[in-house]
């Protein structure tokens, strides 16, 4: 069970202050309610600061990656929660703000470009001591005209200054995810040794073909993240690499094995041979057995 948060006004209760703006809040986590950390769905996009290591960080139902001086985002209809540590006290910031104000505007037109509020990334932002402080400017900005006795550019004011931070949010996401990428091995070396060691490990005969989300789940992403990341890096769907890499795997067992094209089919998931064929058919322009005998024509003499 969660409880959901219907109102700005609900929200500010647990920060234990006004409401100056029935769109829009900042909320201090030093001075929240501790009820503010059981499982809730806040009904707003959140960026929160995270300021303090204070427990254990449950968003969506996994276990979020994050450490002092880390942020992270909701969307409506996320369900969060912390697993507090009640020697440390919560520290932080929360900018909390109502989808009403995404509406006829251009904040709401060019929201398409926070892709990270929909990616499911459960690792959060990891910001330098710069990229902090430039957060902290817009979150106190906000803040600042929160305050600012209202007038007519008071909502347009707000929204600029929520674009301004989730503008640098991503800036500092897709800094965070370039470094990543350029650490360790490249995505595509990393997808290739993990889906041939799958194929080749008999597990598909018991648990069926590597998926999108089983793919996204080996680097602790979100099925809709990891698929964004693939597109944007290969050029390529997940779905469509992962049934490239299937029907190589299907090309080597027939080169190299005498399997029948059932026990092939068996060997990489799939439930039934014809569905296999299908899939090959599509993707090759030739089913299974014209390949075999094409590759078998292929070999020069003697040679099996």
């Amino acid at each position: 069970m969660h409880r959901e948060i219907k109102s700005i006004d609900e929200l500010n209760a647990l920060f234990r202050q006004p409401t100056t703006h029935a769109m829009v809040a900042v909320g201090d986590l030093s001075q929240a309610d501790l009820a503010l950390f059981q499982p809730t769905d806040f009904g707003m996009y959140c960026v929160v600061l995270m300021d303090e290591n204070f427990g254990e960080l449950v968003k969506g139902g996994k276990v979020m990656r994050y450490q002092a001086g880390t942020a992270f985002s909701l969307r409506p209809g996320q369900v969060v929660s912390m697993n507090l540590d009640y020697r440390t006290k919560p520290r932080g910031r929360m900018l909390a703000f109502r989808p009403e104000l995404l509406e006829k505007c251009g904040l709401g037109r060019d929201f398409y470009m926070f892709s990270f509020f929909n990616s499911d990334v459960f690792e959060a932002l990891e910001l330098s001591g710069t990229e902090r402080g430039v957060l902290l400017n817009c979150f106190a900005n906000i803040q600042t005209e929160l305050h600012t006795p209202a007038d007519y550019l008071s909502t347009h004011m707000l929204r600029l200054g929520i674009g301004h931070l989730l503008s640098y949010c991503k800036r500092f996401f897709e800094r965070q995810f370039r470094e990543q990428r350029s650490s360790g091995t490249g995505l595509s070396s990393r997808l290739d040794e993990m889906i041939d060691n799958y194929l080749s490990s008999g597990m598909p005969a018991q648990y069926g073909q590597p998926s999108v989300a089983w793919c996204a789940g080996q680097f602790n992403f979100s099925a809709n993240y990891f698929g964004e990341l693939v597109k944007r890096e290969l050029h390529i769907t997940a779905q469509e690499y992962i049934l490239g890499k299937i029907v190589a795997a299907a090309q080597a067992l027939l080169r190299e094995t005498q399997m029948s094209v059932g026990e092939i089919a068996e060997e990489l998931g799939f439930a039934y041979a014809n569905h296999f064929t299908r899939m090959f058919r599509k993707r090759t322009g030739i089913s299974p057995l014209a390949y075999r005998r094409l590759q078998a024509a292929s070999q020069p003499p003697g040679k099996i």
